[in-house]
């Protein structure tokens, strides 16, 4: 570590409590997570929703909710902060959020899925993205209702990412994207 650095304190973080992060302004995101089995995939998940502001989460089909103390290990807290529901039928959620003008975005592996990259919101835009089961991804016919496919590009031995990380990587691009401001 260079000689003039040193990690910040809480108080130099300057995070919000949970009542100010409440009207704090989001970033048109949701997240739905569709047969997501993984009691601490959803924890570390609320907590990727927390960090990078999203409107909030739609936990869909045997997603387990909160409270339960295996999500409240890897939350921390954010299933107080980020708004969520639970949906017995995500395709049904799907439509609902398209009828309410989001664009769905499937992260999967498909035919024509692309990089993650080329997601670029436009101001204004809504985004709801869908991550599946950590064994059979995204139902097919949430894949073929969705208004788009998007893949993180991967280079190593294994199929696929872990959704917990999958989502950060995503929330990040996604968010960082929708800022004008950013390179």
């Amino acid at each position: 570590m260079p000689v003039n650095d040193r990690k910040l304190t809480m108080n130099e973080l300057g995070r919000a409590d949970t009542r100010t992060y409440s009207v704090l302004p989001k970033a048109p995101v949701r997240i739905v997570l569709d047969d997501v089995r993984s009691r601490h995939n959803v924890g570390a998940i609320f907590r990727t929703a927390d960090a990078f502001g999203l409107e909030g989460l739609d936990l869909c089909g045997i997603t387990p909710c909160p409270p339960h103390r295996d999500i409240e290990k890897t939350a921390l807290g954010a299933t107080s902060s980020v708004p969520w529901a639970h949906h017995r039928n995500v395709l049904f959620r799907v439509r609902a959020l398209q009828n309410d003008g989001y664009r769905v975005v499937v992260v999967e592996q498909t035919a024509l899925a692309r990089p993650v990259q080329d997601l670029i919101p436009s101001d204004g835009d809504r985004t709801a993205l869908v991550f599946g089961n950590e064994l059979h991804g995204v139902r097919d016919e949430v894949v073929k209702a969705s208004d788009a496919c998007i893949m993180v590009p991967q280079f190593g031995t294994k199929h696929s990412l872990n959704v917990s990380v999958c989502v950060g990587i995503v929330a990040w691009w996604t968010t960082h994207r929708a800022d004008p401001s950013e390179p």
